[in-house]
C-alpha cells in the first residue's frame, strides 16, 4: 500500500522524487519499500529512534494544514477514507495554486534575543515558478494548471468534504454545503464565517457555568462571625476582615487565601443587593404565579 501511494504522489508531483526520509514505523522500514526506492533509485533515509524531531517538518504540516481541515477526530472505514482521499485532493490543490505562507530566509542570535526573516509569502507554485532550476516545461505546465482551477470551487469542494466528515461523526444526516450548488454557495459566502467551521471538533459548544467547588471551602466554619461583622459595619473591606480572621485564628489561614475571601463577600454583597432592589418585585411575581394557579 504505501508503494502504491509512492507511485501515485510521483505522478502528481511537478519536480523528480530524490529521496525519501521515513520515520520508523514498519510500514517504511521493510523489504518491499527498501526494494522499490533500490530500484527506481531513490535514496532511503529514516530518522533516529526516539527523535521524533527528525520529522517536525511533516508534523508541522499535519498541525498546520491536516488538522485545520478535518480537526482530531478519528475516522475508520471504507466510506471514511474514501470521503478523506477526495476532500484532501482539493485540499492539496488549494493550499499548493492558492494558499500563500511565509518561509524563514535566515535566523540570527543578538545577545539573548533571535531575530528571523522571511522571504515574502508566496504558494508553492510560485516558489516552483521562480526557481532556476526547475525545468522551464514544467513551469508551463504548473502555469496551465492554475489556470484552469477556480479557488471558490475548491474551497467549495473543501467544505463539501468536512460537512459529510461532520456527519459520519455524529451520524447526523449533512446540511452543510454538500447539499447545495456552487452558485448557493457563493451567495452564502459572505454569511459563512458566522455559522462556523463545519469540521466536527471544532464547534464550539454552549458555554456551562463553573458551579462545583474544587477544594473545600475554607471559610465554612467561620462563616458566621463573617456575617456578624458585615452585620455591624457592612462598609468593611474583605482585607480587613481577613486581617481580623488571622487575629481570632492565627496560623490558619495564609495570605494567598484573601483572594478567595474577597470572592465570596463579593458575591454575598452582589446577592444582597438584588434582594434588596427586586425582592419585593421577585415576591410579588411568585405570589401572582400562585394566585393564578
Amino acid at each position: 500500500m504505501v508503494v502504491e501511494g509512492l507511485k501515485r504522489i510521483r505522478k502528481q508531483m511537478p519536480v523528480p522524487l530524490l529521496g525519501i526520509d521515513s520515520d520508523n514505523d514498519g510500514a517504511f522500514i521493510n523489504e518491499t519499500l527498501a526494494s522499490y526506492c533500490e530500484r527506481e533509485k531513490i535514496t532511503f533515509t529514516r530518522s533516529r529512534p526516539h527523535h521524533k524531531n527528525d520529522q517536525a517538518w511533516i508534523e508541522q504540516k499535519n498541525g498546520a494544514v491536516i488538522r485545520k481541515i478535518i480537526g482530531h477526530e478519528r475516522f475508520s472505514g471504507i466510506v471514511a477514507g474514501q470521503t478523506r482521499a477526495q476532500l484532501f485532493e482539493a485540499v492539496r490543490l488549494h493550499v499548493n495554486y492558492f494558499q500563500p505562507s511565509f518561509k524563514l530566509r535566515e535566523r540570527t542570535k543578538e545577545g539573548s534575543k533571535i531575530r528571523k526573516r522571511y522571504f515574502p509569502p508566496a504558494t508553492p507554485c510560485d516558489r516552483l515558478l521562480a526557481h532556476k532550476a526547475v525545468d522551464e516545461r514544467v513551469k508551463e505546465a504548473l502555469r496551465m494548471r492554475r489556470s484552469q482551477l477556480d479557488p471558490v470551487e475548491l474551497l467549495h469542494r473543501i467544505r463539501q468534504g468536512q460537512s459529510a466528515l461532520a456527519a459520519l461523526s455524529t451520524g447526523e444526516p449533512s446540511s452543510g454545503p454538500d447539499r447545495e450548488n456552487l452558485d448557493q454557495f457563493l451567495a452564502q459566502l459572505p454569511q459563512l464565517w458566522q455559522l462556523g467551521e463545519a469540521r466536527p471538533t471544532h464547534r464550539k459548544g454552549a458555554a456551562q457555568g463553573h458551579y462545583w467547588r474544587t477544594r473545600e471551602d475554607p471559610f465554612k466554619n467561620v462563616w458566621a462571625d463573617l456575617l456578624l461583622w458585615l452585620q455591624k459595619d457592612p462598609d468593611c473591606t474583605a482585607k480587613s476582615l481577613f486581617e481580623r480572621l488571622q487575629e481570632k485564628y492565627p496560623s490558619q489561614y495564609e495570605a494567598g487565601q484573601l483572594r478567595t475571601l474577597q470572592r465570596r463577600i463579593g458575591e454575598w454583597r452582589q446577592t444582597m443587593a438584588r434582594k434588596m432592589v427586586f425582592g419585593g418585585i421577585e415576591e410579588q411575581t411568585q405570589v401572582e404565579a400562585v394566585a393564578m394557579a
